[in-house]
């Protein structure tokens, strides 16, 4: 099952599991508005966790360059904003947005003060804790520079490991629905990240057949299943006891373990390399960043009422639309402003881009 590889520069299996994730982050949040009780759904918000595995596997198997946060940057930044200003100025909840979450909300700083996620934009929170990882990511190469394969791994895995004390924290625990939400601070998603660091620490080391896919979606199928169990924690909005909330992120690990790695360490995907998934895949981060808001448009567009049913009809037309809104900021604000601050030509980069070269861990 597992032989020595060398390694691709680009993995196009990736991008379509990023459109997966990204259609499945819809699904959760497509069946809480329209109340369907379906629990399983609730667990879709695991693709996050698989969004998190997929940014660490792709930066830390590249060195860090002194361009890197301007690339991040560019990136990030230019849609986001976008997104945020529009959804301010047109979206018909944020008007009761206040001054302190038009600001942190504009910042990727809402996750650090009370009450900062804001309608329309609630779903962001995600992306806070991302970006904290971008800017973490440097240092974290640099402190671990010089060291073995083996023992980087090590220290990985110790950090997921540790972070598994931060919810039991007193001003973690403590938390009661008002003030400051600490458990959703970065240090509790780092084993999240450490899933796609390990699968950059074993690329070219071991290569994972075809053949284990099948089973993996199976595997992440069921860990799916037994999460949204009321045994397992809470569901609906209820905030998670420690032990409840660590139990949710070694669930969300293992199941990014089993979306990412087999891809990440394997060949070619006939599927998720399809031109509808290559395609879904390079607008996912627009998806992920509009369909809330578009989510939120649909009710009345068709004068259906929130929480009243009606899953399909509202996914299919959540979907349709923030697809078309999606694929506009791509070619109008994500492209443009990607090569514009990069200082290059698209059609240069992108043919670049198509020759495989062999990379190392930036650590």
């Amino acid at each position: 099952m597992i032989t020595i590889s060398t390694v691709p520069q680009h993995l196009p299996a990736l991008d379509g599991i990023r459109a997966v994730a990204s259609l499945g982050i819809v699904v959760t949040h497509v069946s809480f508005q329209t109340g369907t009780d379906w629990a399983v759904a609730e667990r879709f918000d695991y693709f996050v966790a698989v969004f998190f595995a997929l940014s660490a596997f792709v930066l830390w198997r590249r060195p860090v360059n002194p361009t890197y946060y301007r690339n991040r940057a560019a990136r990030i930044v230019p849609a986001y904003l976008v997104c945020v200003v529009a959804v301010i100025l047109l979206y018909p909840d944020a008007r009761s947005m206040d001054i302190w979450q038009i600001l942190t909300n504009l910042t990727l700083t809402q996750i650090y003060i009370p009450d900062g996620l804001a309608p329309g934009l609630t779903h962001l929170w995600s992306l806070c804790v991302e970006v904290a990882f971008y800017l973490a990511l440097p240092a974290i190469a640099l402190s671990l520079r010089g060291l073995t394969h083996n023992r980087r791994v090590a220290v990985i895995i110790g950090a997921a490991a540790l972070s598994f004390a931060w919810p039991w924290l007193p001003f973690v625990a403590a938390f009661d629905g008002d003030g400051i939400n600490f458990q959703i601070w970065p240090p509790s998603y780092i084993p999240w990240f450490a899933i796609g660091m390990l699968a950059a620490e074993y690329e070219g080391r071991v290569h994972i057949t075809s053949k284990i896919r099948p089973v993996a979606w199976v595997v992440a199928a069921v860990i799916m299943w037994l999460a949204s169990r009321e045994w397992f924690g809470p569901q609906g909005l209820v905030h998670p006891e420690p032990g409840e909330f660590n139990r949710r992120i070694l669930a969300g690990a293992c199941f990014a373990a089993c979306l990412v790695v087999p891809y990440a360490l394997g060949g070619p995907s006939k599927v998720l390399e399809s031109k509808t998934w290559q395609f879904l895949g390079k607008i996912s981060y627009s998806i992920f960043l509009w369909h809330v808001a578009i989510l939120g448009l649909m009710f009345p567009l068709t004068g259906i009422s929130v929480f009243s049913g009606h899953f399909l009809l509202i996914f299919i037309l959540t979907v349709a639309f923030t697809i078309a809104v999606s694929y506009a900021c791509y070619e109008l604000v994500e492209e443009p402003a990607r090569f514009y601050f990069r200082g290059k030509k698209r059609h240069a980069t992108a043919a670049a881009a198509k020759a495989p070269t062999k990379t190392e861990s930036p650590a």
